[in-house]
């Protein structure tokens, strides 16, 4: 099998090179170290197809890989090398961009900064943005149901995804990519592929939604007192008419450690705030103005304590780095159990200072630092280790402790323990811990039907399925388990 796909791949699409393949064998977070027999990269949908047709036939699992930027190790094989590795790397083209029709399709290694730089050039932009736009692939985005800093107005990865292209685990080619605005012929398929993390077939390729380049925006950044507030401020702010698209809120704690860590950072406020929030606003006018004249109400109303607009973009640029740096600041400063969660927007304010006063008094020492997308209901929960020389070691005896307990104060909650990021295999326990039982059996079942071998990115996403349930001949189409 493998001197075929050597054969169909050529030297640019096969390789069992050991240094060429360790970089894709380990995640982005150092967590996982993967085992594969080769690492396959074809360059085009038809060289897709022939790889999983031959995988199928031989019962031999593929790991789908983009960028290999995910936080839950979904991109990662497992140590037992019975995977092989495939990369969509090469299948970075523009298809096409139409400003006319408002659509991107690009294909799935096409990275989202050439996704961003692609639309700008027709005068539209593509409306979702994060720290790792450089790596961070199309297909990959579009697996993770990505979301990123401006989900509060545009929405995830599965708002802005119009159709799609994929290879199921069959072989055969869904084409979905022609971008209907209304489309009733049954279940949409190519919708399922959105958030799947590669376990129900391959994306290839995606027609993307674009919007309106901006005319002009305002960053601006404020003090005040309590998550409370904030909600007040987004709340006044969405009242008044403004196009506010990013909304981040970052505690004193999180600042400190980008302030501490990060070179050319600076406070953006004079004196001490428990607070920030980041706000970023939109419009082909006056943003600026709009945004400065509704803080100073805010103000005068005890809302915030303080606030500054960027008057350039190097200063909106700077803001924004204090907040894109937060996860590098943390990983430089020390050790610490982390939490993708979400929970009701209404409920996000109370939840945040709850559950952290919770955390820290059971486990003594640990120290919360909350932050993220608070109009989203998202918040990025991590528990900090206690500041002592042993705090690794704190870490791992401690860390799946902490772990359940945040997770099971996010259900209580009718939150979500993965919002953004998604399950992958960190946090697969987890899922089957605290998922609802009869949404877990409708996964199974939707992965048995369209991957009855199970040869796609096993051990991710969907919990208790063995490989050996998966591919129960019987559970194949026509089995005697059909």
């Amino acid at each position: 099998m493998l001197g075929e796909l050597d054969a169909l791949l050529g030297p640019k699409g096969f390789t069992r090179d050991a240094d060429a393949m360790d970089p894709w064998l380990t995640d982005w977070r150092g967590r996982y170290r993967g085992a594969s027999a080769a690492l396959l990269s074809p360059a085009n949908v038809e060289e897709v197809q022939a790889i999983v047709r031959s995988c199928a036939a031989n019962d031999v699992a593929l790991v789908p890989q983009g960028g290999n930027s995910s936080m839950v190790g979904g991109a990662t094989p497992g140590g037992d090398g019975a995977s092989l590795l495939l990369s969509l790397r090469r299948l970075d083209r523009m298809r096409s961009v139409s400003a006319d029709d408002n659509l991107l399709i690009a294909e799935a290694g096409a990275t989202l900064s050439a996704v961003h730089d692609a639309a700008a050039g027709v005068g539209r932009r593509f409306p979702l943005s994060l720290g790792a736009k450089g790596s961070a692939t199309v297909g990959g985005l579009i697996s993770t149901n990505a979301g990123g800093t401006q989900v509060l107005r545009h929405g995830t990865m599965r708002s802005l995804v119009a159709g799609l292209e994929a290879v199921l685990p069959s072989g055969n080619r869904l084409d979905g990519l022609a971008a209907l605005k209304k489309d009733n012929r049954g279940y949409d398929v190519g919708h399922l592929m959105i958030g799947a993390e590669g376990t129900l077939g391959v994306v290839t390729a995606a027609a993307l939604r674009l919007v309106p380049a901006v005319g002009a925006r305002a960053v601006a950044w404020v003090g005040l007192e309590d998550p409370r507030a904030a909600m007040s401020l987004l709340r006044r702010l969405e009242d008044a008419g403004a196009e506010v698209e990013s909304f981040e809120l970052i505690p004193a704690a999180a600042l400190a450690l980008v302030l501490a860590h990060i070179p050319g950072t600076r406070a953006p406020l004079a004196g001490r705030h428990a607070w920030h929030v980041l706000i970023e606003a939109v419009g082909n006018s006056d943003p600026a103005g709009s945004l400065r004249e509704q803080l100073s109400v805010a103000a005068g109303d005890g809302i915030l304590a303080g606030a500054t607009l960027a008057a350039s973009e190097a200063q909106a640029e700077a803001l924004w780095k204090l907040r894109d740096t937060i996860s590098e600041a943390e990983r430089i400063d020390g050790p610490a159990a982390k939490h993708d969660v979400s929970v009701p927007v209404s409920a996000m304010p109370g939840f945040i200072v709850e559950a952290a006063d919770a955390t820290e008094a059971r486990f003594a020492g640990a120290r919360v630092v909350a932050f993220g997308h608070l109009g989203d209901g998202n918040v990025h929960f991590n528990v900090r280790a206690p500041a002592r020389p042993d705090a690794a070691d704190w870490l791992a005896g401690t860390g799946a402790a902490v772990t359940r307990f945040v997770h099971d104060l996010v259900v209580a909650a009718g939150g979500s323990i993965s919002a953004e990021h998604g399950i992958g295999q960190l946090k697969l326990g987890e899922l089957e811990r605290t998922g609802d039982p009869v949404r877990l059996a409708a996964q199974v079942a939707i992965k048995r039907a369209l991957d009855p071998r199970g040869i796609m990115n096993p051990g991710k996403l969907v919990p208790g399925l063995s490989l050996s349930d998966a591919r129960d001949p019987s559970l194949a189409p026509g089995g005697s388990g059909t």
